[in-house]
């Protein structure tokens, strides 16, 4: 029988270890109790939700990053807490009074444990939430609008590499005449690249979600970003010959890195997925016109290949062979020439 002390603060860190540790282990009963022994202890809701389970859903992916959880695990956690978060939310009943608001991840991003929170605290502050989950895709969006007619549209994006799509399901927001509000770190710090693709308002964090929406809103107009800085010919050129682009790199990839020659079935598909990624990561960085952002993924990719025992020149080639099919890209150029400079050195 699993024991631990409710009555220590919601601060105190080892009490975090200790519901990290359960739904670590699938123990779905003991974290519920955990979470329900606290609102008892008079602990709001919102800050569960917020500061325990989703504070501990960010150390599960760092888990994995650094290779301590396998990808089996940190799945069995997230699907811990997000039955935590449902036993936690059927407590808590609040009459809505603000009005109402659709809350999605845009088409593409899988990642909905933080839009679901945000569901939960919006419906504790009183508004009609219609959460429509993971991976929402545009035309649907759109038509949910039309048959609901909300006061606003919550899009959540967590992967930079989903804000093409972003982009499209903004536009087509406010062209439904539903502003939006964005959250998600695939928006950039401090939501930087929200408003280039014409979000109404942007939130960091859940509270501040709510309290945007509670006290601001709806927004003045967002500013309209100049279409033609956005997805220009060398974006719209990777996308197209994304399949080519991947397939030379395949081929060339065991001259420029002769250790590929001993991979297995298995380490071939990785690896050729992830010369889906780095495309996928610069295309992103095109589409915005941000460097950072391809930057950012590849010193990500770095140190999840070093907890790996993985030679970070196995980056360093594959970011190469990719840059040598681009030559004619300025763009892309720069961009992969900063990502490389980045990398440790042997």
């Amino acid at each position: 029988m699993t024991t631990y002390a409710p009555s220590r603060p919601l601060g105190d860190p080892a009490f975090h270890d200790e519901y990290l540790r359960l739904v670590g282990d699938g123990d779905e009963y003991a974290a519920t109790r955990m979470a329900l022994d606290l609102l008892d202890d008079g602990v709001p809701a919102q800050r569960i939700m917020i500061d325990l389970i989703g504070g501990t859903q960010a150390r599960v992916g760092e888990l994995w990053a650094g290779n301590e959880w396998s990808v089996a695990r940190e799945h069995a956690a997230t699907a811990v807490n997000e039955r935590v978060l449902a036993a936690l939310a059927a407590q808590v009943h609040t009459r809505p009074h603000r009005g109402r608001i659709t809350l999605a991840c845009v088409d593409g991003e899988w990642h909905g444990l933080p839009a679901r929170i945000l569901a939960e605290t919006l419906r504790m502050d009183g508004w009609r939430v219609d959460f429509l989950g993971a991976s929402v895709p545009g035309p649907h969006l759109i038509t949910h609008l039309h048959q609901t007619g909300p006061d606003a549209v919550a899009l959540s994006c967590m992967i930079p590499t989903r804000l093409p799509r972003a982009h499209a399901a903004i536009t087509a927001c406010r062209a439904a005449g539903v502003p939006v509000i964005a959250g998600g770190r695939g928006f950039g710090p401090g939501g930087s690249w929200a408003q280039r693709l014409g979000a109404d308002a942007w939130a960091g964090t859940a509270e501040e979600a709510v309290d945007r929406l509670a006290d601001d809103w709806p927004p003045p107009p967002a500013p309209e970003f100049p279409a033609a800085q956005l997805g220009d010919e060398e974006y719209t050129h990777l996308v197209r010959s994304r399949p080519q682009l991947i397939e030379i790199a395949m081929q060339r990839l065991g001259a420029a890195y002769p250790a590929v020659h001993h991979y297995d079935a298995q380490q071939v598909d990785a690896t050729r997925e992830d010369f889906g990624h780095i495309a996928d990561f610069l295309a992103a960085s095109l589409y915005v016109g941000e460097p950072q952002i391809f930057r950012d993924f590849t010193a990500w990719t770095a140190s999840v290949l070093t907890a790996r025992d993985v030679s970070v020149t196995a980056l360093r080639v594959g970011l190469r062979l990719v840059r040598d099919q681009l030559i004619d890209f300025p763009a892309a150029i720069r961009t992969l020439d900063l990502a490389i400079a980045d990398l440790p050195r042997p």
